[in-house]
């Protein structure tokens, strides 16, 4: 079996702040994906759209994102669009199998929690010292977030990473959003525990951040959108692969190169 794990945001979908961000026009060759609030937040591009459901309905699609399954199911294409059978969700802290959550896989995660890292509240405490310039935002008693105000000083976060690390904790900026994470939240584990599960031959991945790299790293086929976090971080080896356009036509070009790559 050939498995597509990918993230979301920023990587398949985009925002409207993402897209101005990155230069990408909300025009006619973008269709919404995502409905908050009764109004479209997320999109992506016909091309994309259409290559992904082909993906989905000829090999196995799993979708990867920090966000929890609330807000994962606000991406309204995964319900009634393009078929899914397992999604991942907190960071990997939680796996979805056709729409029910799998305890044993949360339960693993639970200990690893208690056995190596520092309580959450805990590191809270220890970041509130740095007075950072947003909103605190707890996701699911799993990890929390900062959603930032302003963009973070000159070496900050090289000082949150140091900080957080002997607290068996990671640090991610996307967009706007300053992640905390335990390490055994990940992303990673997550994905090799479905591939396992489903026997799976080939794994392809995609995604743009610090959190998606332990299962880009167990991928056979990695692709990376050259705006992405990664590619600022300068920890990129040999086989992970970079798209030619940014923005939502990065988005494009990645599911354009996975549906090539299983034909070949």
């Amino acid at each position: 079996m050939k498995m597509f794990a990918s993230d979301l945001d920023r990587t398949l979908i985009y925002s409207k702040r993402a897209l101005e961000e990155l230069q990408t026009p909300l025009d006619k060759n973008m269709i919404p994906v995502e409905e908050k609030n009764g109004e479209y937040s997320s999109f992506m591009t016909k091309n994309s759209f259409s290559l992904l459901k082909e993906l989905a309905t000829n090999h196995l699609l799993v979708p990867v994102t920090t966000r929890t399954y609330e807000q994962y199911k606000r991406v309204f294409i995964f319900e009634s669009k393009i078929p899914v059978t397992y999604a991942v969700t907190n960071n990997g802290a939680k796996i979805h199998y056709k729409g029910k959550l799998l305890k044993e896989w949360e339960e693993s995660v639970q200990v690893k929690l208690k056995q190596h890292c520092m309580e959450k509240e805990k590191v809270i405490d220890q970041i509130l010292d740095y007075k950072l310039n947003g909103t605190l935002k707890i996701a699911d008693n799993h990890f929390f977030y900062y959603l930032l105000d302003s963009n973070l000083a000159v070496g900050m976060k090289e000082t949150l990473v140091n900080l957080t690390k002997q607290f068996g904790w990671k640090v991610s900026l996307q967009g706007r959003k300053l992640y905390f994470m335990p390490n055994p939240v990940c992303k990673g584990e997550a994905i090799k525990y479905i591939a396992k599960r489903e026997r799976v031959t080939t794994l392809a991945g995609a995604g743009d951040s610090v959190l998606d790299f332990p299962f880009l790293n167990v991928s056979d086929y990695p692709i990376i959108p050259r705006h992405g976090e990664l590619v600022l971080e300068n920890v990129l080896e040999g086989k992970h692969l970079l798209t030619d356009a940014i923005g939502a036509y990065a988005g494009e070009e990645i599911v354009n190169k996975i549906h090539q790559h299983f034909l070949d």
